[in-house]
């Protein structure tokens, strides 16, 4: 028995921007982005390999966290289509109709949602299945019991493929991420540190902690410029790392046994669908 935990704020952006053709409701509004998640959601369901029976979906809504306490950098709705930002709870609504339940992340992200699940019901299932490409949620994974789905390239994504393809282990991924950065969430990293470097160090010194000052026995290029830069930049660098560390408390209500699809609700399904004007819903 296997757990899926679905990206929804991922889902929601890749229909919005997806090839679709245009949805718009009874009043000429953008449902696009709704219509799609609700597509994507039942082809989860329908999908023969995956044989989904227990699913959660998390939602950032808004797209605000604890991190913005943090850092004022960090990622928030700036920039969100207002077309999009307006379908947030909509899609919300759409996903629990199909009788799944629904985390909505305020004070946490979805991201924190998914690995929390990861902890939280490791012992319920045999495999919890994490469906999202986002780099951050590596950091979650462990053999064969926790992997990713990354359903755009129809691929899974376990430990072993991390340090593979990364070079660091799914613990040192916030370690990584504080290094090189990550654009997507405004972190903005440590200057002239690369994925390869961030790798070699890490691979050698396990943490970010654990970077010596000087004396690195590690063949980087620049090493001296980067030694001086890191050493004026430990403020930073902590920071940094606090950002792309994935939380793992957050309160989810639910047992394993309420995570099982349900039927949905046809009476909330019909209403949905007259108000996207999508009655084939």
């Amino acid at each position: 028995m296997r757990l899926h935990v679905v990206d929804g704020t991922f889902e929601l952006y890749r229909a919005h921007f997806s090839a679709r053709p245009p949805a718009v409701d009874p009043e000429g509004r953008d449902v696009k982005a709704t219509v799609g998640i609700v597509s994507s959601m039942r082809a989860l369901l329908r999908d023969a390999a995956e044989a989904v029976t227990h699913v959660a979906v998390a939602f950032d809504n808004p797209i605000v966290s604890f991190r913005n306490d943090l850092y004022d950098g960090y990622k928030t709705d700036a920039g969100v289509p207002p077309e999009l930002r307006r379908q947030f709870d909509l899609a919300e609504e759409a996903v629990a109709s199909l009788g799944m339940v629904v985390w909505s992340m305020n004070r946490y992200e979805a991201d924190d949602a998914l690995a929390t699940a990861t902890r939280v019901y490791r012992d319920d299932f045999e495999q919890i299945r994490v469906l999202s490409p986002d780099k951050d949620l590596a950091a979650c994974l462990d053999g064969e019991r926790v992997v990713q789905v990354d359903r755009i390239r129809k691929k899974e994504i376990r430990a072993a493929d991390v340090l593979l393809v990364r070079g660091v282990e799914p613990f040192q991924m916030a370690d990584y991420l504080a290094l090189i950065g990550d654009a997507a969430d405004g972190i903005p990293g440590i200057p002239g540190f690369g994925e390869k470097t961030a790798a070699a160090l890490l691979r050698r010194y396990r943490t970010l902690e654990e970077i010596p000052d000087g004396d690195w026995d590690v063949p980087v290029r620049g090493k001296d410029r980067l030694m001086d830069t890191l050493r004026g930049a430990r403020k930073e660098a902590a920071l940094w790392k606090q950002l792309a560390s994935l939380a793992f408390d957050v309160p989810l209500q639910e047992t394993a046994v309420e995570l099982v699809v349900g039927q949905g609700d046809a009476t909330k399904q019909a209403s949905l669908a007259a108000k996207l004007g999508r009655e084939a819903l």
